[in-house]
């Protein structure tokens, strides 16, 4: 359903100050500094952006007191436009609400519990003893198996599989295709190949967390495999068994992280980190992309160690070099301890 609301009105939502000739103007949606049309609020969060302000035709930008004069028209003054962006967002976000329900095609166990103003789309199964809060929306093909719990206002995207055992709390959003709750990677070696350690550990997950599509968070082997409070997860990531991912961390997209490690909180990882099990990293670590992992970090820190970009044919001289540093290293220290000698001969012979 289309939305609209008055400059006035968003400039309240938002607790910005509005500088219009007209409060009452109707505005109906987002949009970027260069696409933005007179129905459209826009915003400048980046310096970078300012070359694009003044031909805006914005009906108002979200803008830092500090930026006011660089725009002739509409303005919402605001310490943060991204963080009023943010929430702009949320107001005129397009996703149609569903009506809550149980879809004639869904199956649903008997012993399943759904909470008031619920929504279950066609062709879900929710499997006994299963928890359902209120205020949440399943949407088409998800199953949620034995013994599993949703909190209150959860959004569960299409296709999500939620293993038995698992604990969602409140607010939670998973999206398409994430599956929760599969088998940790427990093998143990014999000589007739490998035996299965089966993974009798539950996944618990906490209020406010937000999960990407593709992504992949298994049940512990023993104990739980935890994710915190607040903790956003992009798409296609791995978390193995019994990883602890403390509150408010950030974990962007193709990053992996192996079994019984413990992240601490506010941490944020690049896409495509790698990180070792059985490792504990310090609250506020953070890890740039491509970044692997392999120790412990005990107070907070920024890890790098990616080859930066750079030309691909002086990456392969580089590529030589590195190849070469072994040896290179000991050749120094056989001259290291030559020159020495000589240097002991020339005091000695004074």
């Amino acid at each position: 359903m289309r939305k609209e609301a008055t400059l006035q009105e968003l400039a309240d939502y938002l607790g910005a100050e509005l500088v219009a000739e007209n409060g009452s103007a109707l505005v109906s949606g987002l949009a970027d500094l260069q696409q933005a049309n007179s129905a459209q609020v826009s915003f400048l969060s980046s310096k970078s952006y300012l070359k694009y302000l003044s031909s805006s035709k914005a009906a108002a930008v979200i803008i830092k007191p500090e930026h006011a004069a660089d725009f002739a028209g509409n303005k919402l003054l605001l310490a943060d436009p991204y963080l009023g962006y943010a929430k702009l967002s949320q107001f005129f976000d397009p996703r149609p609400s569903r009506q809550p329900g149980v879809h004639p095609s869904a199956v649903v166990a008997p012993t399943a519990k759904i909470g008031i103003n619920t929504s279950i789309g066609a062709h879900c199964v929710i499997e006994d003893g299963v928890v359902i809060g209120d205020n949440c929306e399943i949407y088409p093909g998800t199953v949620i198996a034995e013994n599993s719990s949703l909190g209150d206002n959860c959004l569960i995207y299409q296709n999500v599989s939620i293993y038995s055992n698992v604990r969602i709390g409140h607010q939670v959003i998973i999206h398409s295709g994430t599956v929760i709750g599969s088998d940790g990677f427990g093998f143990a070696p014999t000589k007739e190949g490998w035996v299965k350690i089966h993974q009798i550990g539950g996944v618990v997950i906490g209020n406010k967390v937000e999960i990407g599509a593709n992504t992949a968070i298994d049940r512990g082997a023993l104990g739980d495999t935890v994710i915190h409070d607040g903790v956003i997860i992009d798409n296609l990531v791995h978390i193995a068994h019994n990883v602890e991912i403390g509150d408010g961390s950030a974990i962007a997209g193709c990053v992996g992280m192996a079994g019984s490690t413990k992240v601490g909180k506010r941490c944020i990882f690049g896409g495509g980190v790698l990180v070792n099990g059985h490792i504990e990293l310090a609250d506020d670590t953070h890890c740039h992309g491509g970044t692997i992992v392999t120790k412990s970090t005990t107070e907070a820190s920024a890890l790098a160690s990616a080859t930066p970009q750079m030309d691909v044919r002086k990456w392969r001289k580089a590529m030589v070099r590195f190849s070469q540093i072994d040896e290179m290293a000991t050749r120094i220290k056989q001259l290291e301890k030559a020159l020495e000698s000589q240097l002991l001969s020339q005091q000695e012979e004074k």
